[in-house]
């Protein structure tokens, strides 16, 4: 129900950004939501629990298969997905759904929706921990990969803001866990709030960019319906092979759940980020947000369908 209501706040920006689109003059948005980015990644590091962390390393099978998954395979779906759009590697709308099969899976859903349907815990905590780290780096190599074929797209420039604004704070964080990772635990559940707090203005922020530009505007209900179908389908498709293939390679129930859940889930937290990061406070700042806002709400209901389903199975035994 926190995760509804999480969705239910971002509905709500884009609508306070729809109808006050310039914003509170009051307020420095960018410059609150800038440092806000610094600090989720500062207490990302510091909240990572090395005992936790440890526990799942040495089930490697299971790791590389959600990994490939998430960084290889997913992009690759949404590659193959270019002959669905009209002007190719140019349509904003294509550049919007790759960017989301560029994101790191989520770290708390995840686990949460692993815990629920008995799930191997350690390796998912692992995997949803290791994978936000990996796509600090892989999802702007991707987007730099298909970008600067096609746009003035600077990596260069995009990787210094990424080390000022993402690297340079987690290095802090994972430094300072031995002393301060006790306490960034213990009150977790405030700083996911302030986590989703700043996701939010970011939202609001590139959705009133967006307004502003007439841009979400021109985007056809045929078009919006397409996106929704294409999202159902790559959830689908990856849930399902992710099954088939897990079957493949032995995997007990408990592996074979924590594959399904952390191989399929996208980040909206990361997503937020990076567009920030990466696009700066375009114009289609907002649109590159709507794929991951439609994939993130159907993965939170479909996997906690999912998750409810096994966890009544293994009751049964």
């Amino acid at each position: 129900m926190k995760s509804y209501r999480f969705i239910l706040a971002i509905f709500i920006a884009i609508g306070i950004a729809y109808l006050f689109p310039q914003g509170i003059e009051l307020f420095p948005l960018k410059t609150i939501t800038d440092v806000g980015i610094g600090l989720i990644f500062f207490f990302y590091g510091l909240k990572l629990s090395p005992k936790e962390f440890k526990a799942g390393l040495l089930n490697y099978k299971v790791h590389i298969v959600i990994h490939l998954t998430t960084f290889i395979v997913f992009p690759l779906l949404c590659l193959a997905c270019l002959p669905l759009f009209e002007d190719g590697l140019k349509s904003d709308l294509w550049i919007a759904l790759f960017f989301l099969g560029t994101l790191p899976s989520t770290v708390s859903s995840s686990v949460v929706m692993v815990a629920l349907a008995k799930g191997n815990l350690p390796t998912a905590i692992f995997n949803a921990s290791l994978s936000g780290l990996i796509g600090i780096v892989a999802t702007p190599l991707w987007i730099g990969f298909i970008l600067e074929k096609t746009t003035d797209f600077d990596f260069l420039i995009v990787l210094q803001k990424l080390c000022l604004q993402i690297i340079l704070p987690l290095s802090i964080g994972l430094f300072l866990q031995r002393f301060f990772g006790h306490l960034a635990r213990k009150y977790g559940k405030q700083l996911s709030l302030f986590d989703k707090t700043t996701i939010v203005l970011i939202i609001y922020s590139s959705f009133s960019n967006s307004f502003t530009s007439d841009l979400i505007k021109s985007i056809e209900l045929d078009e919006l319906l397409k996106m929704g179908g294409i999202v159902l389908v790559l959830f689908f498709t990856v849930f399902f092979g992710l099954a088939y293939f897990s079957k493949l390679m032995g995997f007990n129930k408990e592996d074979k759940i924590a594959a399904q859940f952390c191989g399929t889930k996208k980040s909206l937290v990361h997503g937020s980020v990076m567009v920030r990061v990466l696009f700066g406070s375009s114009a289609n700042s907002g649109l590159l947000l709507l794929p991951i806002m439609l994939y993130h709400s159907t993965q939170l209901i479909l996997v906690a369908w999912f998750a409810e389903k096994y966890r009544k199975k293994e009751l049964k035994k």
